[in-house]
Parts: structure tokens; C-alpha cells; sequence
């Protein structure tokens, strides 16, 4: 029995060795002598303890059990996945179970999965938050973990942002902690993979600087596309008794390559979706962006029975900037108003460009004009004050028309047209004022 592969194990009523085969060494990292008098249980992988006492018992009540299949935690703390056959003796009160290391197998089983997996959830995922999470979920399944993050590096600056952290061991509120961002810059800094226990930390190594040196358990992989690395992916575990190893670095490897596309493709179809809605200049909502919020703006004011304001707002003389300064000027001073206007609203509300030098502000949820009346003051003493654009002192007043749901119209595009019209009509009056809306202006 010693010379076989398999592993015999005898296990007696009270779930205790009392005797094994010589091929538990080699699966289990034990010796027969270690084994003999303890626990089995104390062997198995603690998320499988309990399926696997539920099998006990119904082998003990006498029905033979085949291909029966769980995790052991070996003693150098891999994993190991076994396929059991097992019968129980009444006379000896003594299971009697053949062990058959799977490991191999499943590992390949379980790489393919998470690819299948993850493009799955590549497909299914409405952002990339949703998609981090069925990530998590899915590499929880295959390696232990406590702590799953994601690192993105910033195209501008280069900095690292976390878009997703999770840490089961951690504050609640506490983002990413400084380990995680060290790690996590060195793998994207070196575009190589990370597999960090205390036996493979170096005395020399720069990561003797972190500020836990008695949980070293840590896995990482660079997220690669185009020959770029773009981002990083760690995890790492708690559990005293687990080492990560090359196997488990081997998955991450593996499957990192469909994360980075996932993300890739993720990430430019959220900039498609942004560049489709939003305008190229300043990055405020173009129109189609404004008639969607504009629609379900007018649909909750007439649930809640709310107000909603649109301020259509032209630049006076915007056109003599260009001609004066050239369009560079020009663009510079559009800018220059998109980022006061936004600071002159809610972040409820909504700012767009419609084109040209024309805006619309959308203020939901108010209760009177007059609310929307000191708004477009605001607006207008703060577009009163000079620009300082590319060593010009430039100064720009603007036209203001005001238009009311549901006093004035109950249609959006009625709603548009009306604060339109009463914006020309505040350019015909001279400018730098607001005009309100009236249902037939003289």
C-alpha cells in the first residue's frame, strides 16, 4: 500500500488517523507518524468542514461514498483538492477512504473557469465597479483571500487611484492601506508579478518596509494591454496556517490577462458612452444628455410635485473674442465660464453646452421663480468678473432667459424654446440681465 499514489487512510469513530499510507507525505506534507492520533478535520480546508462532516456521517451510517471531493490545507499551507472514496466497517468502526490527489485538474478546471467567468462578467457588468466585484467574487472561489484591491494608474499624472478595495480585516471606512499602495506601485512600476510570503522576502528587498511584516501573504499581478501597464491587481490573506505559492501566482497570471482586457474594453466603452453625451470642449452635458435628465427632472417634479427651472444663457459679444484673440482665446473662455457656472449650482442640478456660446442650466427641485431669479444673478455677477486667459483681461457679460415647470409649459421641449426666447429677448433689452419666460411674449 505504501508504493501506490493513491493515499489509504483508516479513520476511526471519532474522526482520528489511526493509520495511513506512505502516499500521505506526499500529499499531505505529513508524516504517517504526524498524522496517527489526530484530527482529520483539523486538516481540512476550513471553508469545506462542514460538507465534509455532513459526508462523514453518512458514510458512518453505512452508504458507500465515491468521488467524493474537498480541500486539505497541507502542512506547508498549500491547498491540496482530494477525491475520496470511502465505506465504513460496523465491525471495526472504522472509515476506510481512498485519496486522490486532483489538485493538477482542478487547477486547470479552475483557470479556465475564471476566463469563461470573468468574460461573462465583462459582458454582463454596467461599470467598472460591478465589474471589480464579480472579479472579487470570482477569485475568492479559487485562492483564499481577505483583501482583493484594484490599482489604476492615471494617464495625467501618473498617480495611483483604488476604484476598488475590499478588506474583510480592515476599517470600513478606511480606504487602501499603505502596504497595499506600496505593493501595489511596485508591481505596476517593474510590470511584474508579486509573490510576497516570509520566504520569499529578501533582506535586501526595498518591501522590508512595510508596516506589517507578520502578515506576509500577499499575491499580485500587473495589468497589461498594448505592452502598457495600466493598473495592478492584489490580494492577500490573513490565515496563519495558508502560504501563498507559484501555483497560485500561476492562476493570477493566467486570468489577469482577460482582467486587463475586461477592463480595457470597460474603460473605453465608458469613454465612448462619456464622449457621446457630454461636450468635447468642456466637458459639461451636451444636449442629448440635458433632454434625458430634462425628462426625468419633469418626471419626478410631477410626482413630488416640485418645481424645475431652465436658465438658457448666451455670451454677449462672444463672437468679437474670436475675431479679437482667435479661437484658442475663445476656447480658453469657454472653459473659463463652464467652471464657474458649475460652481454657481447644486451638484443636483445640470450645466450644459448646447453649442457655441450658449448654456443651459436645469435647477430641479425648487419651490419658487424666485429661486431660480437669484441663481441667475449669481450666474451673472460672477460671468461679470474679468477672465485672466492667456495674458488677457478679458471681461464677458451674458443674456439670461428663465423658463418654469409647470407654470410655463409641462413638455421639456416647450420648456427649452421659452427660456430661449426669453433669452433673446434680455440680448434685445442689452444684455447682462435675466428675462423670465412668458407664454406669449409681446
Amino acid at each position: 500500500m505504501d508504493l501506490l499514489l493513491d493515499a489509504i487512510c483508516v479513520v476511526d469513530a471519532q474522526g482520528r488517523f489511526v493509520y495511513v499510507s506512505g502516499a500521505c507525505e506526499r500529499i499531505f506534507g505529513y508524516t504517517c507518524e504526524e498524522l496517527v492520533g489526530t484530527s482529520m478535520m483539523e486538516l481540512v480546508y476550513p471553508d469545506d468542514r462542514e460538507m465534509t462532516l455532513a459526508t462523514a456521517r453518512e458514510v458512518m451510517l453505512g452508504r458507500q461514498k465515491n468521488h467524493f471531493e474537498n480541500r486539505y490545507v497541507r502542512k506547508d499551507g498549500q491547498i491540496v483538492h482530494i477525491m475520496w472514496s470511502a465505506s465504513w466497517s460496523e465491525e471495526e468502526q472504522l472509515r476506510v477512504a481512498v485519496a486522490h490527489d486532483v489538485t493538477e485538474r482542478k487547477h486547470t478546471e479552475a483557470m479556465q473557469a475564471a476566463v469563461y467567468a470573468i468574460s461573462e462578467a465583462a459582458n454582463s457588468s454596467e461599470d467598472l465597479a460591478a465589474l471589480f466585484l464579480l472579479i472579487h467574487q470570482i477569485i475568492a472561489r479559487l485562492v483564499p483571500l481577505s483583501l482583493f484591491s484594484v490599482a489604476l494608474r492615471e494617464q495625467t499624472d501618473g498617480s495611483l487611484n483604488f476604484p476598488y478595495y475590499a478588506d474583510q480585516h480592515g476599517p470600513q471606512d478606511a480606504r487602501e492601506s499603505a502596504d497595499a499602495r506600496t505593493l501595489c506601485a511596485e508591481i505596476i512600476g517593474s510590470s511584474e508579478p508579486l509573490l510576497l510570503t516570509t520566504d520569499t522576502l529578501s533582506n535586501d528587498s526595498d518591501l522590508l518596509t512595510l508596516t506589517d511584516q507578520t502578515s506576509l501573504n500577499w499575491l499580485g499581478v500587473p495589468l497589461i494591454a498594448a505592452q502598457s501597464t495600466f493598473g495592478a491587481l492584489l490580494i492577500h490573506s490573513h490565515a496563519i496556517n495558508q502560504r501563498y505559492t507559484a501555483k497560485e501566482l500561476e492562476l493570477l497570471q493566467y486570468i489577469s490577462i482577460q482582467i486587463a482586457s475586461a477592463v480595457q474594453r470597460m474603460q473605453m466603452q465608458a469613454r465612448l458612452q462619456f464622449l457621446s453625451h457630454h461636450d468635447h470642449l468642456t466637458g459639461l452635458p451636451n444636449r442629448t444628455l440635458l433632454f434625458d435628465r430634462m425628462e426625468r427632472a419633469l418626471a419626478r417634479a410631477r410626482r413630488d410635485k416640485t418645481k424645475v427651472s431652465l436658465l438658457y444663457l448666451d455670451l454677449d459679444k462672444f463672437k468679437q473674442v474670436n475675431d479679437s484673440y482667435g479661437h484658442g482665446v475663445g476656447d480658453l473662455l469657454l472653459q473659463a465660464v463652464a467652471n464657474r457656472l458649475r460652481h454657481c449650482v447644486r451638484e443636483v442640478d445640470t450645466v450644459s453646452r448646447v453649442g457655441g456660446d450658449e448654456f443651459v442650466i436645469m435647477l430641479e427641485d425648487i419651490q419658487q421663480l424666485d429661486h431660480a431669479l437669484q441663481v441667475a444673478e449669481k450666474i451673472r455677477e460672477q460671468l461679470n468678473l474679468p477672465f485672466q486667459l492667456a495674458e488677457h483681461n478679458l471681461r464677458m457679460i451674458p443674456s439670461i432667459g428663465i423658463a418654469l415647470f409647470p407654470e410655463h409649459t409641462n413638455e421639456h421641449n416647450e420648456l427649452l424654446n421659452l427660456a430661449d426666447r426669453a433669452m433673446y429677448y434680455a440680448k434685445q433689452a442689452g444684455g447682462n440681465r435675466s428675462q423670465v419666460a412668458t407664454l406669449k411674449p409681446a
